[in-house]
């Protein structure tokens, strides 16, 4: 995955913690939507691995 679609998912999931639902789920689904075929298993892992990210849940 490139370092940029990182970095949005990233702060995707900081915004979201942050009680910015809309402006994450902006920011994730831009990121995602140009992302390239080859990135997007890499993207789903990464978005199952850190699914605690976007709640804030650290169990």
């Amino acid at each position: 995955m490139r370092p940029s679609t990182r970095a949005a998912l990233e702060r995707s999931a900081e915004l979201t913690r942050h009680n910015r639902l809309v402006d994450g789920m902006k920011l994730g689904e831009s990121a995602i939507n140009q992302a390239t075929d080859d990135e997007h298993p890499e993207i789903r892992q990464w978005l199952s691995d850190h699914a605690d990210d976007f709640v804030g849940r650290n169990d």
